[in-house]
């Protein structure tokens, strides 16, 4: 059987397979096997009782888990399964983060480390909580052009114009235990690049598919990034406010994209 996601074949043991180890803890578990090779043969291993004894410990010092250490004897010789369960909570190795992804293992670094370590939290990035930000530090005019906006596509009552900017965020579930969420800063904030930086569209203006002719830079909060950015289309090279395409079809377009935008990259193209 091949080397798969929940498989890895090592020949002989080495302190590093300890990565491997950990990123089965951070994935979907699996079984690391010293002592076959990348075809799944049995080669055999050295010392085979020696690791079975102080592998379990080493796991645990390490790691801080618990994984099966079982020898299994074979004509061919013996070898040596590890079976990792996955864990609920991060698992790292000195200090480093590492996953098992299909035949491969990676270490979680920079943004894709921040997602891993807030999913394990069951927590998404947009609702982490932002200290020393208050509801007084948002945009009055945004919030006036949601409720109206929101009244007349008939999503909000007629009620919520008179809501407080507090009660409305609450509503929307924007508040956690009394902090504002990260996504009410990019929602409502003046400036949400203070604290998502790149958190702007850019426009490109492409005479072909790789000739770049002019490009545009719309800042804001995302209300206001979507608004401007629909209003604007280019002729030649000069930025003019028609419309060469149906504006609800560009503000479908322009939502999506604002939508689906990774903010923990960040700009939107």
């Amino acid at each position: 059987m091949p080397e798969q996601q929940n498989i890895e074949y090592k020949s002989s043991w080495h302190e590093d397979y300890l990565k491997w180890i950990c990123g089965f803890a951070n994935a979907q578990g699996g079984t690391l096997i010293i002592g076959k090779d990348n075809d799944g043969k049995v080669v055999g291993v050295k010392n085979a009782q020696r690791l079975l004894e102080e592998l379990p410990n080493k796991i645990t010092t390490i790691m801080g888990i618990v994984a099966d250490v079982n020898l299994r004897e074979t004509p061919q010789g013996d070898y040596i399964e590890i079976a990792v369960e996955p864990h609920p909570n991060p698992v790292n190795y000195k200090g480093e983060y590492h996953y098992r992804s299909g035949s491969t293992k990676q270490e979680l670094k920079g943004a894709a480390l921040d997602k891993f370590l807030l999913r394990k939290q069951g927590r998404r990035w947009d609702s982490v909580p932002i200290p020393n930000i208050t509801v007084a530090d948002l945009k009055q005019d945004t919030f006036d052009f949601f409720r109206k906006r929101g009244v007349k596509n008939n999503r909000l009552d007629d009620d919520t114009l008179s809501d407080s900017n507090e009660l409305l965020l609450h509503n929307l579930k924007l508040v956690d235990d009394g902090y504002l969420k990260r996504a009410s800063l990019l929602l409502f904030h003046a400036d949400p690049e203070r604290f998502v930086t790149g958190a702007y569209i850019k426009i490109g203006f492409f005479e072909s598919d790789s000739d770049l002719i002019f490009q545009d830079e719309i800042h804001g909060n995302l209300f206001e990034q979507v608004e401007k950015t629909i209003l604007i289309s280019y002729e030649g090279i000069y930025r003019i406010e028609t419309y060469e395409y149906p504006k609800e079809a560009i503000r479908e377009a322009i939502h999506n994209a604002v939508a689906h935008k990774d903010y923990t990259g960040c700009t939107l193209y």
